[in-house]
């Protein structure tokens, strides 16, 4: 083989993509009514609206979301029971994005001055009790709706229901991550006098478990038209100067200013111009005006409000921005303690924690969001538990936004110590990528005493790349007259083989992405002296 010599110093070429930025998904969004509503109307059409936005906001994405009409009903005698429908998509564990929504209904129930007319407390009571049961829905095979992060938004009453969800799932350890209240409104409470219906319905509280809590409100009505009110520790949006003219002004409803308040929320969600909102079969619409008159320069014609401050818009909740210049958006955050937004006394507590659940608060890559295989990405997570049984905390790598379809790979597996209803625990961890093949991951973490789980992806891609380590090579007869170069890389690299006779031009003579650590590359003997290299090309 005299003649023939090789170069394994070769340069090591790397072209790297950026990493995008990924929805928190595999989350359960809750939209409910207020009195005598029902799920049929606006609600239907905003849960119609939510996976379209989805695919708009995040391009890659599919938006098969799972939607499903929750159905709450009584004989009048404390008898209460449930009804679960699917309206869109298949079971959870058979998607993309692990997405769920549950349109809240308690229409016979809302019915103002009927025999079946039930407080607020009531409704909370038994929804919540379904979201944290394990067979409430036969779909979910065995999960609880409480184990993905939680969207509750509610309207006028409904604002009294979701509120007092999150503090019946508080007490149990559940943290809620968004509350919004649409013009809230609970009947003989707050300070409200709804005479001549008695019933007294859930006081309208931020509890100390809600980790964000938007509130749009308006008080321009009269007579038929409820007032919403202002909620202490939300970021508030005064709705009273936009939404005067237009909307359900527009039509015969005796409620126009109260109802415009969840069309302005809608509005945030189908962004298109004209859109339509079907209330009951009253056909609402946001035109050109709507969208000049409703949101201030600093909302963008409602892209940069409402809605974008879900886990599914990813807009930023720490913002100390304040589109009308009072309340910034960062008010509604969660200060009671320290998560990021600082502290301060923003939060009503929940009346008692009997640690039932785990909950992950918070998990967010904090490194490089590009990382070559074999090295280790830096997260930090926040996380309460006051129960006594040990706990596990699992990372994993997901191809796509569902925990539950048996896709990803698991990276990491710790016992983080109870926190006590009291504390909020908070650590940071490496995530080591040896075993992960090179490709794009939604990074996510699990956390769990054995019998309740919660989920919780990071906002942020991890894009794994082919490993640095340069190629090594090796040469050795083959046969009369042809020689074989040996190539030792990782698999999913590029290799380019290269040849000269000077070792100044280069020449590619064959390209090869391995698939194995070992290529082995067959060339006829040169007349000349020949000379190799190899050079690793990532993401070429």
């Amino acid at each position: 083989m005299a003649g023939h010599f090789l170069k394994t110093s070769a340069p090591l070429l790397f072209f790297l993509a950026l990493a995008q930025t990924s929805p928190r998904a595999a989350g359960v969004t809750v939209i409910t009514h207020g009195a005598d509503g029902d799920v049929t109307g606006w609600v239907a059409s905003m849960a119609d609206a939510i996976p379209a936005y989805f695919g708009n906001q995040h391009s890659g994405f599919t938006t098969n979301f799972t939607v499903y009409t929750l159905k709450l009903t009584t004989d009048g005698h404390e008898n209460y029971y449930y009804q679960w429908t699917r309206d869109r998509g298949t079971s959870p564990a058979n998607t993309d994005t692990g997405e769920i929504i549950v349109k809240l209904d308690w229409s016979q129930m809302a019915a103002l001055g009927s025999e079946y007319d039930t407080s607020t407390f009531v409704i909370a009571q038994l929804a919540s009790s379904i979201f944290m049961q394990t067979n409430a829905i036969s779909d979910l095979h065995g999960h609880a709706l409480a184990e993905f992060p939680i969207h509750l938004i509610g309207h006028s009453r409904g604002g009294s229901v979701i509120s007092q969800m999150s503090c019946l799932l508080g007490t149990n350890g559940v943290w809620v991550d968004h509350l919004t209240t649409l013009d809230p409104h609970p009947l003989n409470n707050d300070g409200n006098d709804d005479f001549p219906f008695t019933t007294v319905d859930a006081p309208v509280h931020t509890y100390s478990n809600v980790l964000f809590h938007d509130n749009y409100y308006q008080t321009e009505g009269e007579l038929t038209d409820p007032d919403g009110e202002p909620v202490a520790g939300t970021y508030i949006r005064n709705l009273n100067s936009e939404i005067i003219n237009g909307g359900y002004n527009n039509t015969d409803s005796l409620s126009p200013y109260h109802s415009n308040v969840h069309l302005w929320y809608y509005g945030t969600i189908n962004l298109a111009t004209p859109n339509t909102n079907d209330d009951d079969g009253t056909v609402v619409k946001i035109d050109s005006a709507t969208r000049k008159d409703w949101w201030v320069s600093a909302e963008d014609s409602g892209q940069n409000a409402g809605f974008l401050y879900s886990l599914i818009g990813g807009g930023d909740r720490t913002s100390t921005n304040a589109p009308l210049g009072s309340s910034s958006i960062v008010r509604g955050y969660n200060q009671y303690w320290d998560l990021g937004a600082g502290t301060s006394d923003n939060r009503t507590a929940v009346p008692s924690n009997n640690g039932t659940w785990p909950s992950l608060i918070k998990f967010d890559l904090t490194g490089n969001e590009v990382v070559a295989q074999g090295n280790s990405i830096s997260t930090t997570y926040y996380y309460q538990y006051s129960g006594t049984s040990n706990l596990t905390l699992q990372a994993f790598l997901d191809p796509d936004l569902n925990p539950y379809n048996s896709n990803s790979i698991p990276v990491l597996a710790i016992h983080p110590p109870a926190t006590g209803a009291g504390s909020v625990g908070y650590s940071t961890l490496a995530l080591s990528m040896t075993n992960v093949p090179p490709g794009t991951y939604c990074p996510y973490a699990k956390i769990s005493d054995g019998i309740h789980t919660r989920y919780l992806y990071t906002p942020e891609l991890v894009q794994i790349t082919p490993s640095f380590q340069p190629p090594v090579l090796g040469i050795q007869a083959s046969g009369y007259d042809q020689c074989t170069v040996t190539i030792n890389g990782v698999s999913g690299q590029v290799i380019i083989l290269q040849s000269s006779t000077n070792l100044d031009i280069w020449t590619p003579i064959a390209t090869n992405t391995l698939t194995a650590n070992t290529w082995y590359y067959t060339n006829s003997l040169p007349v000349n002296l020949q000379f190799f290299r190899a050079t690793a090309i990532l993401n070429p």
